[in-house]
Parts: C-alpha cells; structure tokens; sequence
C-alpha cells in the first residue's frame, strides 16, 4: 500500500444505531488499525457523533461527522449518507426525533406481533440490548436468539422480520429528496450508500438525475467490478467518490472490520468542501 494513503472509512455504526461497538471503542480499533478518519454513521441519529468526536482526542483520529438516512425513492428503500453537517441544526435534529420515535413505535408492534405468533418478548428486553440506541429490526432479532427462539439473527429476519413475514411492520420514512434537502440545509454533503444494494438499475439512474454530491462506490458488499463501475459512473456525473466498510458486527479473527473498505482522505476532504458550499449558500 502506498504510505501516503491516509486510510479514511466513511461509514461505520455504533452502538447508537445498530452496531457492537460504542464509539470510544470504535475509535480504539481504529487506532490499532492506523485508521487516519472516520464517519459515524448511524441509521437515523447522530447521537454517538459527539461520544466519538470526545474519544478521538486520545487516538488523534479524524471523526467525520455522519448519519445514514432510509429513504424511500420509486417504491425502494434508498439509504442517503450525510456528511459534515451542522450537529446542532434545529430542523435535522427535529426529523432526527420523529424518526426514532416512528422506530420506537414499530418496534412496539413487531413485538406485539411476535407475540400474538406465541412469543414472549417486553420491549425492555430489546432495550436491554440497545443501551442507549436507536430500535431496529437487529435489535429484536437479538432479543429472539438470546430467548433461544431463533438460532441467528437472520433467522428471525427470513422467519418472522422481513417484508412480507408475519411479524414485518412498516415504518415511516423521507422521501429521497427530502432527506437530500434534509442534508443540504443543515450544511452537509449527501452520498448515495451502497448503490450496489439497489435492486433496479434504472432507479439509480434516476437517483442521479437529483442533487446527489457522491456515490459510495467502495464498499463491503461490492464486487471488484462494482467498484470500478460505479468509479466511473461519479466520474461521468462529477460527483465525489466515497467508501467505507459500512461496519456493524463483523470480525475477521477477532478483529472488526471496521477499515478493511476506505478510502483516501483526499474523498473527504472534497465532502467538506462540497458542505462548505452548502453551509455559506443557507448561511449556517
């Protein structure tokens, strides 16, 4: 590898989404990995932003702050990244609150739902495993596997949590434009996440008609030949390219692979001037 490249992972969860590890861990393995930056980037929070920016101090990482939006975009769920917002911007901290309340209440019903199926599961048991985060579908799938429902959590999402599953609950979401509008006037960049996890090609090409700033095309689920393609496809369009491990829970011989997928901070640095922009253009 070349020593010049500062090793930049641009999307990684905490404990405050749905993640394993809390940011002053996150920053350890960082350190150890000689990591130069991160993102934070929970689903639908920002709150292990500050946690993090707080630990990076004794590891002398870069914390970029972050946050992963679900969007909804022709009829699919469109994940939208935020990057170098203002964290104390009033109108994200709002959507922020509605958005964790919508994952509390659906939370609420897919238990109902499980057991009205014949389980027995409290939400304080699923809180048990969130500590302080935002409530996913993860959460209480956890909760099912550590009760011997299930024997993993992806069984309980085939079984019972996915779309059309007994106990599937929709939740509310942005539309992609309002979460892009969202990013824009609390003085952010907003990335396209994990473009290879969209289904149709022909709504990504529509995802880039919009007021997109980059794409994320390196990532742990893209194949070689992805990367290279959606490369080329930020080129075409002049937007930046961006990457990361999109790290939650997993390990390689016990180590997280929190920085096995980045990029250089030169893609960072283009985010913060591209929310620079914003940021002079709505006065923030």
């Amino acid at each position: 590898m070349n020593a010049k490249i500062k090793k930049s992972d641009l999307h990684i969860h905490t404990t405050f989404s749905d993640g394993s590890l809390p940011p002053h861990e996150v920053l350890k393995w960082a350190y150890h990995k000689n990591i130069y930056a991160i993102a934070i980037s929970d689903h639908d929070t920002i709150e292990g932003v500050e946690f993090a920016i707080k630990s990076s101090k004794l590891y002398g990482i870069i914390v970029i702050p972050g946050v992963e939006l679900s969007c909804t975009f022709l009829d699919e769920e469109i994940h939208l990244l935020g990057y170098y917002f203002d964290l104390f911007d009033t109108d994200l901290a709002e959507t922020l609150r509605i958005l964790k309340n919508s994952r509390e209440i659906r939370g609420v019903k897919i238990i109902d739902k499980l057991n009205t199926l014949g389980f027995s599961l409290s939400i304080k048991e699923v809180y048990d495993i969130t500590s302080k985060g935002v409530i996913g579908r993860v959460h209480i799938a956890k909760a099912m596997v550590r009760k011997n429902y299930v024997s993993s959590v992806q069984e309980a999402f085939d079984k019972y949590l996915n779309k059309n599953r007994a106990a599937y609950v929709d939740r509310y979401r942005l539309s992609l434009e309002d979460g892009i509008d969202l990013i824009h006037n609390a003085g952010g960049a907003a990335v396209i996440a994990h473009p290879g996890l969209i289904k149709k090609d022909t709504i990504l090409s529509e995802i880039l008609k919009l007021d997109i700033d980059g794409i994320e095309a390196i990532h742990s689920k893209h194949a070689p030949k992805d990367v290279l393609r959606y490369k080329q496809i930020a080129n075409d369009c002049n937007i930046i390219i961006t990457g990361g491990s999109d790290f939650h829970c997993e390990y390689n011989d016990n180590i997280p692979a929190l920085g096995d997928y980045f990029v250089d901070y030169y893609h960072a640095s283009l985010l913060y001037r591209k929310a620079n922009y914003y940021k002079e253009r709505r006065g923030v």
